[in-house]
C-alpha cells in the first residue's frame, strides 16, 4: 500500500489538472473537472483520495448545531483515518458562503490530510498558507457562513460544482483547477495522464519539424 501510494505521487507530480481530465476523458465521458479556483497556495499540488461532507441550509429546528456541526462531522469523515486525505466539502448550491477558515480547519494539519476542496469560499488566505496542507476553493470570505449553511452528513456521495465525488475518489488539484479520479482507476488514470503528456510533446515536436522541414505545415492548435 505504501508502495503503491508513493508511485501514485510520483505520477501526479508529472502531470497538470488539464492531463488528467484528459486522460480521464479516455475513460469515461462523464465530467470530472472543476474550474474558476481560488487558492491561498496556488504553487502547491493537492493530491489525494477524497472524504465529503456535504452542507445544508441552516435550520436550528432541524439541524440543531450541537449534532450537525463541523467538529462532529469531521470526525466521522475522518473515522478511518485522514493522513494523506482530501476533505472536500459540498456547498449544495451556496458558493459564496464561508465553510471555514483558520481555526475551523486547523484539524486538518493536525491529523495530516493533504487539504481541501470545496465549491464554496474559505477565509484566512493568509493564515491558511501557514498550514502545510493546500486548499482550494471558490475565493475568499470575510463573513462567516454559518448563517447560511449547516453541515449535515459526512462520507456520502457529494456533488461539486456539478461534479460527483464519492468517498475514496481521488482529488488532483493545482493553479488551473481540479479534477476528480475515480478511486477505482486512480492509477490507471494517472498512467493515462502521463502518456497524455508525452503524446502532446512528440506532437509538439512533429509539429515544428515540419515547419521547418518542408512538408509545408506549421504548429497545429
Amino acid at each position: 500500500m505504501v508502495e503503491e501510494e508513493s508511485r501514485l505521487r510520483e505520477l501526479a507530480a508529472r502531470v497538470r489538472t488539464a492531463d488528467v481530465v484528459d486522460a480521464v476523458g479516455r475513460f469515461h465521458r462523464h465530467r470530472c473537472h472543476l474550474t474558476d479556483l481560488k487558492s491561498p497556495t496556488p504553487d502547491r499540488l493537492l493530491f489525494g483520495p477524497a472524504v465529503t461532507v456535504s452542507y445544508l441550509p441552516s435550520c436550528q429546528k432541524s439541524l440543531p448545531t450541537d449534532r450537525y456541526n463541523f467538529t462532529e462531522l469531521f470526525r466521522e469523515a475522518i473515522s478511518d483515518g485522514g493522513q494523506g486525505r482530501v476533505l472536500v466539502l459540498a456547498s449544495n448550491g451556496y458558493p459564496d458562503a464561508s465553510l471555514g477558515g483558520k481555526v475551523k480547519l486547523s484539524p486538518l494539519a493536525v491529523h495530516g490530510l493533504a487539504g481541501i476542496l470545496t465549491d464554496a469560499r474559505l477565509r484566512d488566505f493568509a493564515e491558511l498558507a501557514e498550514y502545510e496542507f493546500a486548499a482550494y476553493c471558490s475565493g475568499e470570505a470575510v463573513h462567516w457562513g454559518g448563517d447560511a449553511v449547516t453541515p449535515y452528513e459526512a462520507n456520502r456521495p457529494a456533488v461539486v460544482s456539478g461534479v460527483v465525488v464519492r468517498p475514496g475518489d481521488y482529488v488532483f488539484a493545482d493553479a488551473a483547477g481540479a479534477a476528480i479520479i475515480p478511486g477505482a482507476e486512480v492509477l490507471e488514470i494517472l498512467e493515462e495522464a502521463v502518456q497524455v503528456v508525452k503524446d502532446e510533446a512528440r506532437f509538439v515536436e512533429m509539429s515544428h519539424g515540419e515547419g521547418e522541414g518542408g512538408s509545408g505545415g506549421g504548429p497545429k492548435e
